[in-house]
């Protein structure tokens, strides 16, 4: 073969090959189940985590209280973390830092509330003293808030007993009486509501100030030093599932139950609310005032500690 044959089939076969690929970041990201992570779904089913350079994994934890531990060990690289459940573990030591934004709650959401036993009796916050209130998390969002709405409302928290309760388990423990009420939040929320186990008392944003954020997305500080591209990429992402969530409802929705299986009645009534993939920092003051108010913090913490820059 000549010199120029042999140049030719070399442009063919580079040619063939096609362009070249780009190297993608193999990341997992743990999500605890509520309809605020839905981003995530929506940005691997619809290849927008392909697109900024990201092998993305969802794997699904059923406590959010065990994601700094699973990012400190490396099972997972990126968590969908409550502001509460990130306080503490900073707190504690761990250094982790907010590397995207979830979701911030507005005054009008109705993803979140206090649902009381069918028959229960319970018609005040009042009524909550001395009753047994589940919550998904001892220490986590929805038990912090919870503590505030009740001191908001005149009631002293102490009164009341939180057990812990994972969000599937809400129903079959309000409807045998272990627990008289639930701190729940969509989907499981709406189940409880629609089954007629429980019924709402209050919806929690209403009362709490307004613009807490319910949750971010969470890394630790060495690994965000070392992917800091990849960090942003997935705030990126992030986004294009928060875009495509507020123009594509129903495709959102088939995301999203892809990963929470979800009976389709229960999926079909879903919304998704407050999503904001941009970190608030106004929220995390208002987190670390709150958590120091209930006396949950040992170091004083800033909000420059739990920004990744």
């Amino acid at each position: 073969m000549t010199s120029k044959g042999i140049l030719a089939w070399s442009v063919a076969a580079i040619i063939a090959m096609g362009p070249p690929a780009f190297a993608q970041t193999k990341v997992t990201v743990g999500l605890t189940q509520f309809n605020e992570v839905a981003p995530v779904m929506i940005a691997r089913e619809e290849g927008f985590f392909a697109k900024h350079r990201l092998d993305a994994t969802v794997q699904m934890i059923p406590l959010n209280s065990t994601m700094p531990a699973a990012l400190q060990s490396g099972s997972i690289q990126i968590a969908g973390v409550t502001p509460p459940v990130l306080i503490q573990a900073v707190d504690s030591g761990l250094d982790l830092v907010v590397i995207a934004g979830g979701a911030v709650a507005g005054r009008t959401d109705t993803n979140s509330a206090i649902v009381v036993g069918a028959n229960s009796g319970i018609k005040t916050a009042a009524d909550l003293a001395g009753k047994r209130v589940g919550v998904p998390g001892l220490g986590a969002t929805l038990h912090v808030l919870s503590r505030k709405w009740l001191t908001i409302k005149g009631v002293d928290y102490t009164k009341v007993t939180f057990i812990e309760t994972p969000f599937p388990q809400m129903p079959d423990m309000l409807k045998g009486g272990s627990i008289d009420a639930v701190v729940s939040a969509d989907p499981f929320k709406g189940r409880i509501v629609d089954s007629g186990v429980g019924t709402v008392l209050e919806y929690l944003p209403a009362q709490l100030p307004d613009g807490m954020a319910t949750f971010a997305y969470v890394a630790t500080r060495d690994w965000a030093s070392a992917h800091a591209e990849a960090a942003k990429e997935f705030q990126a992402a992030v986004a294009e599932g928060v875009a495509f969530a507020s123009q594509n409802l129903d495709g959102a929705r088939t995301d999203f139950g892809k990963y929470v299986k979800l009976p389709p009645p229960v999926l079909a009534q879903i919304r998704f609310t407050g999503l904001n993939p941009e970190p608030v920092p106004h929220s995390l003051a208002l987190w670390i005032e709150v958590m120091n108010e209930q006396k949950m913090l040992k170091t004083p913490i800033t909000v420059d500690q739990l920004l990744f820059r």
